[in-house]
């Protein structure tokens, strides 16, 4: 008994000791993580969950698909035969809207995308998208199915004389097109509708269909204000590339035949005429100083 009750006296004394010592070591492993208010440490921040940020993401994914849309690559789908064999009905074309921003004017031999100039369209009817399509076609995703937009091949320019006779080739500024490359495998250049010769205004181009007997182009609607021709204005881009179906995945340059010497009646005079402007001075200049020897003499 004594010793059970030296050792239950003794018990409590060495207790205070223990508490005390794990105390201290629970005070320095405190410490020595920096949790401590007076060690000056901070709390590792908590990670955002995915979910709240995907809200964000997505905000910032529709916004760039816009600018995109707005004012780099646009995507347009191709509504008819008017432009085979170069383009099929249902592919989807790239349109470049960025260019245009810097003062880029449409070109001989580049298919591009405008607008209705009023007149073209009257007779077709858009079908009506879905509240998915609309959104996808807001954003640039899908083409838009409400918007009257025509898809053809420059031909002529601002400045341009074009013309064609039936049997003929297609003439700009004089010099024949060579147009195998491109119109659809039967088709001759006019002989369904000859034109011409047609002065195309400034500001203004001249197109017309790849697939000449089945394109009311340029050359049907003559009747209209501006002989047929259409504003640069109206212009949305230059189609740049066949994206789908990926069968069908293409680049769609200019043909060579557009880039033939003496095409571009205005550069080739804007030489000799520079000459001549710069010419002229001197010559009167020395007009006038013979004369003026011989008056005195």
């Amino acid at each position: 008994m004594a010793v059970g009750a030296r050792s239950g006296h003794d018990e409590p004394e060495d207790r205070p000791e223990k508490a005390e010592s794990q105390g201290e070591a629970s005070v320095d492993r405190t410490e020595s993580d920096g949790d401590s208010p007076d060690s000056g440490g901070k709390a590792p921040k908590k990670q955002r969950s995915f979910w709240k940020e995907l809200p964000l993401l997505i905000g910032i994914a529709l916004i760039l698909a816009l600018l995109i849309k707005t004012f780099l690559v646009q995507a347009f789908s191709i509504p008819s035969d008017s432009m085979q064999n170069t383009l099929q009905r249902g592919d989807r074309v790239l349109v470049d809207k960025l260019t245009p921003w810097f003062g880029s004017e449409p070109e001989r031999g580049e298919v591009v995308v405008f607008h209705d100039p009023g007149g073209w369209l009257d007779d077709t009817v858009p079908p009506e998208p879905n509240v998915a399509q609309k959104f996808l076609s807001f954003i640039g995703l899908m083409p838009s199915a409400e918007e009257k937009d025509l898809i053809k091949r420059v031909i002529a320019i601002g400045g341009d004389t074009v013309e064609c006779k039936k049997n003929g080739p297609v003439t700009v500024n004089g010099k024949a097109l060579d147009e195998k490359s491109f119109i659809f495998p039967g088709d001759t250049p006019c002989n369904d509708e000859p034109f011409g010769p047609i002065n195309v205004p400034e500001g203004r181009i001249w197109v017309m269909g790849d697939h000449r007997s089945n394109s009311l182009d340029s050359r049907y609607h003559q009747e209209l204000p501006g002989q047929g021709t259409v504003s640069t204005d109206e212009v949305v881009g230059r189609a740049v590339v066949v994206a789908w179906p990926l069968s069908r995945w293409a680049t769609l340059p200019v043909p060579g035949t557009f880039d033939q010497p003496g095409l571009n009646a205005a550069a080739a005079m804007a030489p000799g005429a520079l000459g001549v402007a710069g010419a002229l001075p001197l010559v009167l200049w020395r007009r006038r100083r013979l004369t003026r020897g011989r008056t005195a003499g």
